[in-house]
């Protein structure tokens, strides 16, 4: 397989199977539209068919993992019920092809991460992350509700009085903050973050394989137990764009203040 559709994402092959997913799209932060939204989701099956692929890592170009939705999109999808449905099928498939990959996935995540983008960093297998990065569920801050992965994977992580605080104001954290809750793996000065998770990629294709993947998908079990709670935050959160605040979310941070969301009048 050599994933050549795919336009949005740089693929690298290193020794033992070991693949580099890069988010390649450097002059929007790695921001996430319709095309780079559908092929995060996506590639996760293909990783998994991938007969040379043993491990993926995956990072961000540039000074970013990924700053979430791009607002362009984002604005495309209030109110239209056609994209909005569209959005709910390819949230699944993101999430799920992550859990269900046989494949042990890392992250390294270089920089900011929101949205789509967290989605990918801290549902993989391990996360290795920059101490001054800048991690944050910004939902409610839009104007929908918490959707994506929050409700599946943050209590887990960081524990319920954390995960409501930070999904309920849609406060940002650093990578030394996220390590410290429990969130990802490690922390570690950003020039560092590749190179360690390369090889801990490479410890993970050069170690017994059916054990890795045996361990990942009962690990996994958890998540896939926490289904109907993702089900539910995700159908929350298209419902939510159907509705005004979002219009009012989008324009707030395009003009850069704070929002008047209608809800709240």
């Amino acid at each position: 397989m050599e994933f050549g559709d795919y336009e949005q994402l740089r693929f690298e092959r290193h020794d033992n199977g070991v693949l580099l997913v890069t988010i390649d799209r450097p002059e929007k932060y790695n921001a996430t539209d319709e095309r780079m939204h559908g092929e995060l989701a996506r590639v996760w099956r293909d990783v998994a068919a991938d007969p040379g692929t043993r491990v993926a890592v995956v990072t961000g170009a540039g000074n970013a993992f990924s700053a979430g939705g791009d607002l362009a999109m984002v604005a495309r999808m209030a109110g239209d019920h056609e994209r909005v449905s569209h959005m709910l099928g390819e949230m699944s498939d993101l999430v799920y092809n992550i859990i269900d990959c046989e494949k042990p996935i890392v992250s390294a995540i270089n920089g900011v991460a929101v949205g789509a983008g967290l989605v990918v960093a801290l549902l993989a297998d391990i996360a290795i992350c920059a101490e001054d990065a800048r991690l944050g569920d910004g939902h409610v801050k839009l104007g929908v509700a918490a959707g994506d992965h929050a409700a599946i994977i943050w209590p887990l992580l960081a524990g319920m009085a954390k995960a409501r605080y930070y999904l309920l104001t849609g406060e940002m954290l650093t990578g030394a903050e996220a390590e410290r809750l429990g969130m990802v793996a490690k922390a570690l000065p950003r020039e560092q973050v590749l190179e360690e998770s390369l090889r801990v990629a490479q410890s993970l294709a050069t170690g017994a394989q059916q054990a890795i993947r045996l361990s990942k998908r009962a690990l996994n079990g958890w998540l896939r137990s926490a289904g109907p709670v993702f089900d539910q935050s995700a159908a929350y959160e298209m419902l939510t764009f159907m509705g005004p605040d979002v219009l009012e979310g989008v324009a707030a941070l395009r003009e850069k203040r704070p929002p008047r969301f209608p809800s709240a009048s």
